[in-house]
Order: C-alpha cells, then structure tokens, then sequence
C-alpha cells in the first residue's frame, strides 16, 4: 500500500483537493487502483446536501482521474508534468457515496501519447459500481 506522503511525491494535488488517500495497485504507465476513504467531515459535505450528505459526482470524476494520473506520473517521461482534466466521455453513475464508504478507484490508461491521453475508470464501493466512463488527460505546455 503507498500512503499519502508517498502520493504527494508524484501528484501535484494538496489538501483539500487530494482526494486519494492510498494506492493499493498500480503498474506504472498503465493502471492503478486507489482508495479514498470518504470522511465525515469532507468539506463538500457541508452544503451537499445538509442532513442528507450525498457525494458530489464530480468529486468522484476527479477522484478517478487523480488515480490515472498517479500510474502516468510514475513513468520516468512524464514525471513532474502536470496532467490536466481533458474531458470525460460516456460517464454513468449509478449510486450515491456517504461519509464513512471507501471509495474504490480504478483507472486503466488505454491510449498516451506526449499531448494526453485517456483511461476507462470505475468507482465501487463494497464492490457495486458507482461510477464509470472514460476520462482524457491533457499535459500542461510548459
């Protein structure tokens, strides 16, 4: 398991937008499954929604895409480049995320090139699917 100290050594991410708090697989260049334990106290949960605290899925996108972005930063040639959201194609969600779950993501790169890429992502908890799509990547021209 690689822990948030060692995250914050390739993602560029700092609270309260690093949302991953472990990485429990990765193949470098090519995929990694990470965790985000879902906190009670997460900001986001103060005004969505008062009483009835649902995930935003948004958050969840982002969540996937910082896993993404941890299996391409590895990779000695793109290590230290910023990986931008380039887009999201195809997402579905398919259930509500509570304080207190654990968030599982998965992020499988299927195509990189020096501009970006993409990935096919999903999202669980307790195994049942919650969200899933592909995302695409930009790198920041320097």
């Amino acid at each position: 398991m690689i822990g948030r100290e060692e995250i914050k050594k390739v993602l560029p991410h700092r609270e309260p937008f690093l949302l991953i708090d472990e990485i429990i697989e990765v193949e470098e260049g090519k995929s990694a499954t990470a965790v985000w334990h879902v906190k009670e106290d997460f900001f986001a949960f103060r005004g969505h929604f008062p009483g009835n605290p649902v995930l935003p899925g948004v958050l969840m996108v982002e969540a996937l895409a910082q896993a993404g972005a941890y299996a391409i930063l590895l990779d000695e040639k793109f290590r230290g480049k910023l990986a931008l959201f380039g887009g999201i194609d195809g997402v579905k969600f398919r259930g509500l995320v509570r304080p207190g779950d654990d968030l599982v993501l998965e992020a499988e790169l299927t195509r990189i090139s020096s501009l970006g890429g993409k990935a096919k992502a999903r999202a669980s908890v307790n195994g049942k699917t919650i969200c899933e799509g592909e995302i695409m990547f930009a790198f920041a021209r320097e």
